[in-house]
């Protein structure tokens, strides 16, 4: 038995032995130049490493993991096809220097050997430091060898994205859940160009904020279209295709693909770091036309009030809110070095009933790129009594696929002040442009105006005149200004009900109506049921018209 062991013991030092003999070799495309490139620049390629390096003042940069110490030996393969060159090395404050000779041919050049104390990430940092020529030099590979090789990780692909991460939300399978709530904050520091902090994940569609470049930063609400199709929304057939309900003022809504297809919108708004940004979706799901009508709303700090940012109809749906989750996403791999952090507070969902129940629990996971292992620099956890995710920087992770957190419940229910609309001022100008120039064309025929409410009195009453105090009883009809679209009426009985309790729409219209008369309503939008969803039938900013017969009214 002994001896086995000393056996086994002998091959592993064996092995370990070889290994360090071997050596390490870096893709120089899988670096990171700082500052960092451009698009045109072409300064990584999977064909040729490093080229068009010309710049003294851009050095780049290589990560890598060790799970031993002792020495390492580096090595650069490199040349200069257009004349001679001083490089600086770096590494764990070791500091090298290189003369590259005009050369068409790669040649591997020894930079030293550091003495690796620690395990964990390091990186080494290369710069040049005088050229001959318009170039510094191109450069192949990396190459690492000794003890302290054994083991060690670094990228080996082209991608040099961060591994995007999650955190999703269970939940019973058979709520019925028709909203989805979030809180999102990202630090001071952590808003780097080429991120995606997405709030509100679901099955169709995915709602957060967006660094797009140093100037420009988005707030982005997508929904997928039904089928297969992951490229060109071109081939995709209209009974698969997202349709556009409305948006908010200014939002852009086109197509996406690429990443399956769909219906995309954005907003260009300078969101700030420290705040915390309030992210709703709601769902309005119809059995019989097998659609879901999904809804995008954000709260900003800034203003003290919510924006729609767009309404889709998804053919092919019919459900209810599913699969909700968060994440980071590093979209553009130029600064994938860095890191990206955002902490999730307060997830409730809204049942069909109208109830709220707190999410207090997440689970961690990644994609393709953590999962094949080519970085590991990815973490999640609880602070503060907030889910935060983090991804990129060379940092030991924090946090295994499918590890489960639990937050202490806020108890601290979302309250929807739908009042609190940022387009408000915009859309009443929209909704009065469109009647106004209805009233001029002699399209619409109306008696007057109360409280910007237009009306046609259409038989004139002989009772009192209507108080928003008064229980009504009434026969109505009630339809789309924009096509017609009769969305709800009475049939052969009445019904009742406080006017207090309607729309601000008819007790302001109703005011001009005595008992026992008609009268039609045109009513704006944000005095409707504004930028809500309310039905299958109402969207956003609708203008409605109702005929209102009033058979009664009670004090």
């Amino acid at each position: 038995m002994r001896k086995n062991f000393l056996i086994l013991l002998l091959v592993s030092c064996l092995s370990q032995m070889v290994l360090a003999q071997e050596v390490q070799t870096i893709p120089a495309f899988t670096g990171y130049a700082i500052p960092a490139e451009t698009w045109s620049s072409k300064l990584f390629n999977p064909q040729k490493g490093v080229s068009n390096w010309t710049n003294l003042d851009q050095k780049l940069s290589y990560h890598f993991y060790l799970r031993k110490t002792g020495p390492l030996e580096l090595s650069l393969q490199v040349r200069n096809p257009e004349g001679v060159s001083k490089l600086q090395v770096v590494l764990d404050k070791q500091t090298f220097t290189l003369s590259v000779p005009k050369s068409d041919k790669f040649t591997s050049i020894k930079i030293g050997t550091v003495n690796m104390k620690d395990t964990g990430f390091h990186v080494i940092h290369i710069k040049g430091l005088s050229k001959s020529s318009k170039m510094i030099a191109e450069i192949a590979s990396i190459g690492c060898k000794g003890p302290a090789t054994v083991g060690m990780h670094f990228n080996q692909k082209e991608r040099r994205n961060a591994a995007s991460v999650h955190l999703r939300y269970p939940f019973s399978d058979t709520s019925r859940v028709i909203a989805f709530y979030n809180e999102l904050t990202i630090p001071a520091g952590a808003d780097q160009v080429h991120s995606y902090y997405m709030a509100n994940g679901f099955a169709r569609g995915y709602f957060g904020i967006q660094v797009n470049s140093e100037k420009e930063r988005r707030i982005i609400f997508s929904v997928w279209d039904a089928g297969n199709e992951a490229v060109d929304r071109g081939k995709v057939a209209d009974s698969n295709r997202v349709q556009l309900l409305a948006k908010g003022n200014g939002v852009v809504a086109n197509d996406f693909g690429n990443e399956g297809t769909g219906g995309h919108s954005h907003w260009v708004y300078p969101w700030k770091t420290g705040q915390v940004y309030k992210f709703l979706v709601t769902a309005l799901p119809d059995s019989a036309t097998n659609t879901t009508i999904y809804s995008g709303y954000c709260f900003l700090p800034e203003l003290q009030q919510w924006k729609l940012i767009a309404a889709f109809k998804a053919p092919k749906d019919g459900k209810w809110l599913r699969n909700l989750y968060s994440f980071n996403e590093n979209f553009v791999g130029l600064n994938g070095q860095l890191q990206r952090r955002a902490q999730f507070g307060n997830q409730w969902i809204q049942r069909e009933n109208g109830t709220w129940l707190e999410l207090t629990n997440a689970s961690f996971s990644y994609d393709a790129t953590g999962k094949a292992g080519d970085r590991i620099d990815y973490g999640a956890g609880v602070q503060d009594g907030q889910f935060f995710l983090w991804n990129g920087g060379f940092e030991a992770p924090t946090a295994q696929y499918g590890q489960v957190f639990t937050r202490s419940p806020l108890q601290s229910r979302p309250a929807i002040d739908w009042s609190k609309n940022a387009d408000s001022a915009v859309q009443i100008a929209h909704d009065y442009e469109q009647l106004n120039k209805a009233i001029q064309a002699k399209t619409i025929d109306t008696t007057g105006s109360i409280d910007g409410i237009y009306y046609k009195i259409l038989k004139e009453g002989t009772g009192e005149l209507v108080q928003t105090t008064d229980t009504l009883s009434v026969f109505y009809k009630g339809w789309r200004y924009v096509d017609g679209f009769v969305f709800d009426q009475t049939k052969e009985k009445p019904v009742s009900f406080p006017l207090k309790r309607l729309i601000k729409g008819w007790q302001l219209g109703l005011q001009a109506c005595k008992v026992g008369g008609k009268i039609r309503l045109y009513i704006p939008s944000v005095l409707g049921y504004g930028m809500r969803t309310r039905s299958k039938d109402i969207g956003p900013n609708q203008i409605l018209v109702f005929d209102i017969e009033v058979l009664s009214a009670k004090k």
